[in-house]
Parts: C-alpha cells; structure tokens; sequence
C-alpha cells in the first residue's frame, strides 16, 4: 500500500517518487509541533499513536539538515527534526477544487503568536550558536572541540583507507556468516608438525589480496607470512556488530508493528555452551505474520537467573518495549520445562497481557509429555528421539525396518503401509505419536535385533552397536510401560490438540471443548486404580507378546536393596511412580497453559467472518475484546464498528466467500475501514498458538533447525548463526563501519600504513 504525504498542497506519494517518507513521531511534543506546521484542522483531535500509525510526510518538507542519509537504502531524520517547508497557497489558485487536506484559517492573533514564536526561536538558535563559537574558541582542545572538527573536516587519506580495510574485513564476515563457513580451518591436532595453515578467516582474506584488492594488499605488502592478519579479539568485536546490526533490521519492522509475541525453541548446544534461541512473532507492514529469529540467549542453570537475564536481553540489549509483548510460548525437552515456566510466570507478573500459550508448531500431546517431572517420562523420550534419528541415518536402515513391517503385517497389509510411510517421516512430532510407536514396537525391536546380529556382515560396528544399545532400551519393561500409560492418557488430549493445529474454527471451537476434555481427565484421576489396572495389563501383555521380563526399575531395586517391601508389586509402584503423578501434572498443566485470559482471546476468533457464519452470525466479540482495549485505536466505536462488520458478512453477495483464517481477514482491501477489527485481528494473529497461515513467513524456525542439523557442535557459532539464518536481511556495511570505529577505534589509534596491525600466531 502506497504512503502518501499529509501535508497541504503535496500530492506526492511512495509509488511514485524515490522521496523518503517520516512518519509522524510519537513524542507528544514533537508531533503537536509537526501538526501546528502542517497547518491541518482535521489532524488536531488525533492521538500521537493515530498519527505514527496512519500519516506520512515526504522529505520534501524538511530541511536538508534534518535528513541524515546513511546508506542507500537507508535515510533517516535527526531527533529533533520539524517539517518546515510547506505550500499554504497554492489551493487559492483554484478555489473551486475539492481539497481533501484542508488548510486551517488562522485568526490574527494567532497569526501574531506565530511570528512572535518564530522570532523567539530564531533568537534562541543565535544565542545557541554564539555560545557554542566562544566555547570552541576558549577549548579548542577539548572534546567537544574534537568532536565538532570530526564532523566538519573531510576525512583524511589514512581515515578513508581504514574504513575501506574494515568494509573488506566485514565483507569476509558476512559472507562466511551466510555460507555457514566456520571461522577455524583444521584443528591444530590434525596439521602436521612445522606446517603453518591458517584459518578459514584468513584464507579467505589472503585470496583477496592475491585476486588484486588494492586496499588489503597495501595494508599487509610487508606483513610476515607467519602472522595473523586479523586477530580473533578483533573477529570476535566485528561479529558483534554484524550480529547486533543484522538484529536491528528485523527489530525495527517489530517495533513499527508495535504487538509481538516470543517464542524459544529447544536448548541447543553452541560450542560447548547451551543456549535458547529466541524468534518472535509480528505482522509485517504488508500484514503478513512472520516469525523471525533474533538470536541465542544463554542458557542458566537457576531458574529465577534464566528468568532475570531473559528479560533483561529482550528490553535492554535488544531494545524491545514489553508491554506491547501479547504472548509467550517455550518448546522445551524434558527436564528444561519446569525451568521455562518459572520464565513465563516472571514475565507474566511483569506484562499480564504477554499470555503464556502453547506454540503452534509444537503438538500438544508431545509438549505435554516433554512436560511430565518424571524420570522415567524422559528417558522414554529420550530414547524414542534416538530410535527415530537411528533409523533416519540412511535409507538401507529404513529399508530394513520395513521389510520386517511387512512380515508382521501381513494379515494387515493396509495399516502395515500406513506405518511405512509414518516411519519415513519425523513421526515423534506426531500428535499420535506414542500410539504408533506401540503398535511399531514388536517391528522395532525385531529390526534392531537383526541389525545387531546379522550374520551377513551388512552393517559396520557402529550401526551394529548402536543397534544393541538401543535395542536393550526399548527392550526394558520401564520403557515399555510408560510408553502405554503415555499412550491411555494423552488419548483425552489428542482429537483437542490436533483442532489447535487445524483452521481457525477448529481452534475456535476447540478452546470451547477444553471443559469436557478437563472433566474426562478427572475422572480418570478419580478412578485411577481401575484405569491403571487396565493400562498395566496392556503393558503385561506387550512385554509378553517381545519376551520382556516384568520387573521393578533398576534404579529402584538398587536404592532399596535389603529394604523392599515383599508386598510392593510392579502395578502398585507405577501406579504411584507414573499414573498418578502423570495423570495430575497433566490436568494442572491444561490449566495452567489455557488460562482465562488464553481462553478469552481464542473466544475473538469469531471476528473471523468463516466462524462468524458457523455461528450464524449471532457472536459476542466485545466481552471477550476487552483485554484488549488498551490496544485499539478508537476503542469507543468499537461496538458499532464490530455491528457493521458483522452486518457486511452477514448481507454479502451469492458469490463472495467467507475469509476462513485471520491471513485472509486481514488481506481484505476494506479491512483499513474496520480499524479496531484490524488491531484485534493483528494481535489474535500473533499469539503463539496460531499457526502460520503462509509458510514461507515461517522461515526463521526452519532455518534455525536447518543450521543447527548441517553444523557440528564445535563449529556453531551464535554470531554466525543469526548471519546464516538470516541471510536474506539487508546490511549496511557503512554502519559496521562506523559503528565498529566509534567503539573500538579512536582517531589517534587509526592504523596507518606502517603500523603494526597484526599478531604473532
């Protein structure tokens, strides 16, 4: 959508000039002075916030002073910017026209006030200035003296070869950045003695002396072969910045979008250090939901440290203002989760509205298992991880398992090629995958054991190894148990977990289903002893059926050696060890994951014009939109603005079709004459358990596994990362440049020519 001047008598607009356009500024003061300028009546009553959001002014209206130009593609007004150069006259000359943008008569009084404010101001800039030349005159020697003489005086021949050194070192970076190449070449381990090899940094810095680049090949003509050209103190300062600017980008277009939601993915290990990587959620300006990686947070051990220094990185180093943060989601393994919760409850004591929801890509049968604060739950997950990335190692192994599905299905051929065809895809992510994983269990430990004692020689010992130690896992009857009561429990959960994945009324429609699902689980609780009967039984007979024999853990027997009770049988231990704490964690958990105000904001997906008609539109958006009144730009008109919105889809012509998902409310062309609709629809859209509607906005979570799949652990870097998975971002090597000067140089520390810049390996 195009931007078009505000100003009077400007007909400019974005499509049709390579001008910039400012928004106005939300600063009370500034912008009351941008609306006196401009001279427009109609613009008085509006809001700061009004005015950012909807009304542009061209560049042609300010002096050329006030536009600071710092890249290309990047031109930007300094803070204390006021429009002044406008047409107030021109409309005369055709009294007749319709003028949308009218001018506002000012009285003499006012008129007088004007000149009046003019010439004080005028006079304040004079005395400014006069202040500023004595001050230089006296301290010509300080650093405000400097610092002026810096912004005047060209630069010198020596400052201009060092930014062009420093560009082509930034250039090294972030292309290694975005072709994922490590900085390190070999290992010192693996180069022979007395042979120097540099590092990949190095090497690539030495072709580009020898392909001709004039700049590097003066700075390092005399520099000894032996020599780094580039510290790693000084790689470690430039990715900084790489990193910090490249963020920046996407940060900027989260700020402009005001609402955002954060979501962390699993820990991950980056050179031997665990850490969270952080994306969040925005509707771009073409309202398109993106989710966007912004970086890794390091991971802490204690959970109210993780919870200080998370907040402490989005607010203060990243700069993102939470009180516009409306959700929160952590896709954490077990044994972290406990951790992230205590996250989400610090931030939500601090920002209410950051509503703490499960995340779209995550199934909420495996988030809840991931969830369970028992040992054996883990374990299980752990190894049912294993046993899949086992299989996926090569398409011979999957082959393999296979050709024994098929024996064993053989009376049963149409569901043996279902599991087929589940086992070549990530089935652990499934929300039925702990029922697939027993009816595959006989398939699998066949499989594994034939891996391991084939007699043809087909496998190496790696394989063969890693077939025996698995094997043995899924063999042992505390595997095989709490995968069946994982199985029985989450079966309440999963037709409700599969709907808030589905269309946008099927999420509707599911938050209204959570009462039933919380009840069928109490009642399992409250019967818990017939339902564990059951569920061990089936166990039994699955532990039979693959020759497993039925024991205690043996963690337990070894911890209670001499002291086991002779009536402590193996249905009465997992009943207390696993049912039951399994069983409560999950109801508390549902509770806690769709809490009154999660379920309200599901509730306002019946401005959504699909479930409108489902419900034939008889809804009630404006009870459950009041949590979010604060965030609608004329919050009074919101009653009538919903009837007329409602009665538009409700009177809609044979051949239109209802918008069955936000994406497509939000792309409608009228959409921008339902404002407080589209602020609704905007901060319904962005809350984690929504899924992305286009997939190709969903780019940061999938290039994040990407990377983290296709390098090893010692090579990842952070830094690299964010350039790698990000690598569609504009840069600008200018500001890295100037940036990287202003923090680690001075002018007095600038290299010259024959000045030692490097350090001895």
């Amino acid at each position: 959508m195009p931007n078009f001047c505000a100003a009077p008598n400007c007909t400019r607009k974005s499509t049709q000039s390579d001008l910039a356009f400012f928004r106005f500024p939300r600063d009370p003061a500034r912008c009351q002075k941008w609306v006196e300028n401009c001279r427009r009546a109609d613009l008085e009553d509006k809001t700061p916030d009004q005015l950012n959001k909807h009304y542009r002014l061209c560049a042609k209206h300010f002096e050329t002073s006030m536009i600071c130009r710092t890249s290309p593609y990047r031109t930007v007004l300094r803070d204390n910017a006021i429009p002044t150069i406008f047409d107030l006259t021109s409309h005369l000359n055709n009294p007749h026209s319709r003028h949308r943008k009218r001018i506002k008569e000012l009285s003499e009084d006012e008129i007088r006030t004007l000149k009046q404010k003019k010439i004080d101001e005028t006079s304040e800039q004079e005395q400014k200035h006069k202040e500023i030349n004595n001050s230089n005159a006296q301290n010509s020697n300080t650093d405000v003296g400097e610092e002026q003489d810096e912004d005047i005086l060209p630069l010198t021949l020596e400052e201009k070869e060092n930014k062009e050194y420093l560009k082509s070192l930034f250039e090294i970076l972030i292309l290694m950045g975005k072709q994922n190449i490590p900085l390190d070449g070999h290992e010192a381990d693996e180069v022979p003695e007395g042979l120097f090899t540099p590092d990949n940094f190095q090497a690539l810095l030495e072709c580009r002396i020898n392909s001709g680049e004039e700049v590097l090949r003066k700075r390092f003509e005399t520099t000894a072969v032996n020599t780094l050209f580039c510290s790693k103190a000084q790689q470690k300062q430039m990715l900084e910045i790489c990193e910090s600017c490249i963020r920046e980008e996407t940060l900027r277009e989260v700020r402009d979008s005001h609402f955002f939601s954060i979501l962390t993915d699993d820990v991950v290990d980056i050179a031997g250090e665990e850490h969270l990587p952080v994306l969040v959620r925005f509707v771009d300006e073409a309202h398109n939901l993106r989710e966007e990686f912004v970086g890794f947070l390091p991971y802490e051990a204690d959970a109210e440290m993780l919870a200080m220094k998370f907040h402490t990185t989005i607010t203060e180093k990243w700069g993102l203002n939470m009180e516009y943060c409306r959700g929160q989601a952590y896709i954490v393994s077990s044994g972290f989760s406990s951790k992230m919760k205590v996250v989400a409850s610090r931030l939500l004591e601090k920002y209410p509205q950051a509503v703490y929801t499960l995340c779209s890509s995550c199934a909420l049968n495996m988030w809840l298992a991931k969830s369970v604060p028992v040992m054996g739950v883990s374990v299980a997950l752990g190894t049912i991880e294993e046993v899949c990335s086992f299989f996926h190692r090569s398409p011979q192994l999957l082959l393999e398992l296979d050709n024994v599905i098929s024996v064993l299905f053989q009376n049963n051929e149409e569901r043996g090629k279902e599991l087929k065809e589940i086992c070549h895809s990530q089935w652990t992510g499934r929300h039925d995958a702990f029922e697939v994983l027993v009816d595959l269990l006989q398939a699998l430990v066949l499989c594994l054991d034939g891996i391991n004692n084939d007699t043809n020689i087909r496998w190496n010992n790696c394989i063969a190894g890693r077939a025996f130690v698995l094997c043995s896992a899924v063999t042992d009857f505390d595997f095989v148990v709490t995968i069946v009561v994982l199985k029985n429990v989450l079966s309440f959960t999963r037709a409700f977990g599969k709907n808030l994945q589905g269309q946008t009324s099927d999420v509707f429609f599911a938050a209204s289903s959570l009462t039933a699902v919380l009840h069928s689980l109490n009642e399992v609780m409250e019967n818990i002893e017939v339902y564990h009967e059951f569920w061990f039984e089936e166990a039994t007979n699955l532990a039979t059926k693959l020759d497993i024999q039925m024991k205690l853990p043996g963690k337990f027997r070894r911890a209670h050696q001499g002291n086991l009770d002779s009536q402590l049988t193996s249905e009465s231990y997992y009943k207390e060890a696993l049912s039951v704490p399994t069983v409560e964690h999950i109801i508390q958990e549902l509770k806690d994951i769709f809490s009154e105000q999660h379920l309200k904001a599901l509730k306002c997906l019946s401005l959504v014009p699909s479930v409108m008609g489902q419900l034939k539109f008889n809804t009630s958006e404006e009870h459950h939109a009041d949590m979010y009144r604060s965030d609608l730009p004329n919050p009074d008109t919101l009653s009538a603005e919903l009837h007329c919105w409602r009665i538009k889809w409700k009177h809609r012509g044979k051949d239109i079709e209802l918008p069955s998902t936000i994406y497509e409310a939000l792309h409608l062309p009228d959409i921008k004459f339902f404002p407080n609709v589209y602020a609704l629809l905007k901060v319904l859209c962005i809350l984690p358990v929504m899924k992305v509607e286009n997939e190709r906005y969903e780019n940061g979570r999938k290039r994040l596994k990407a990377y983290l799949r296709n390098t090893l652990t010692d090579q990842r870097s952070s830094n690299l990362a964010l350039l790698n998975i990000n690598f569609d971002i504009k840069h600008d090597l200018d500001l890295m440049v100037d940036t990287y000067i202003k923090l680690y140089t001075t002018k007095s520390e600038l290299p010259t020519d024959n000045s030692e810049t490097t350090e001895n390996t």
